[in-house]
């Protein structure tokens, strides 16, 4: 299998990131769960279903196909396969899927409100509010079509399912990851804000900016252009 150093890597990587989840409070008990997509397959790599996070081991990862039967593991995948399998069967760009219930921002899921871009962070990060998705059974596809309808075309890598919690995307499964902390991070700082009184959003042109800059700017990236030859 041609693919085999991929699956190996992934599956350690992918078992590694929970620990992430852990560690930034993200997660209780068994909840929650991360998957990367293989590259050039039709394959992903995700958690098994209902094992604590302290006995995770690379070799305990499921890997499925993207209609979400399993192609090799010991374990049933998460309960979430079907969703994260059609997330990346509509959305080709997505390389990492993670659902966290973190308290905060599944606190505003619970209320069905989105989360308003009213910090420079969540301008950066997320480039407009936190939308809302709809709610859906747990089982099904039917969380995946709400994640790709409310996440198409929409700068956020992350959607608050109504009464259920926090799905990211990214290029990678750690850049979904950094979504799902920063979504919680940002979901606490506005809450404790409106405790204090309303909280107004940031104006259109200056998420614009902040957005651009962070995106195209800020760290390495520049550096990085330049070593690949490239003024963009």
């Amino acid at each position: 299998m041609t693919v085999r150093p991929d699956i190996l890597r992934l599956r350690r990587e992918v078992c590694d990131l929970h620990a992430d989840l852990v560690r930034w409070g993200l997660v209780t008990w068994t909840s929650g769960n991360i998957s990367a997509r293989v590259p050039g397959t039709d394959l992903m790599v995700i958690k098994p279903s209902g094992v604590g996070y302290d006995d995770l081991t690379p070799e305990s990862m499921v890997v499925t196909d993207l209609a979400g039967g399993v192609v090799e593991g010991a374990h049933s995948p998460s309960s979430d396969t079907a969703a994260h399998a059609y997330v990346y069967r509509e959305m080709p760009h997505v390389g990492g899927v993670v659902h966290t219930h973190s308290p905060y921002a599944t606190a505003w899921a619970a209320r069905g409100e989105p989360i308003p871009c009213a910090i420079t962070a969540m301008a950066d990060e997320f480039g407009a509010d936190i939308p809302v998705g709809p709610f859906a059974l747990i089982g099904g596809d039917d969380i995946g079509r709400g994640i790709v309808a409310t996440l198409t075309g929409h700068r956020s890598p992350a959607v608050l399912m109504r009464a259920h919690g926090v799905f990211t995307i990214g290029g990678t499964a750690r850049a979904a990851v950094k979504a799902a902390v920063m979504c919680e991070d940002v979901a606490r700082t506005v809450h404790l804000a409106r405790v204090h009184g309303p909280v107004e959003p940031l104006p259109a042109e200056h998420i614009d900016a902040l957005y651009d800059r962070y995106q195209n700017v800020y760290g390495q990236r520049a550096a990085d252009r330049e070593k690949e030859g490239t003024d963009s």
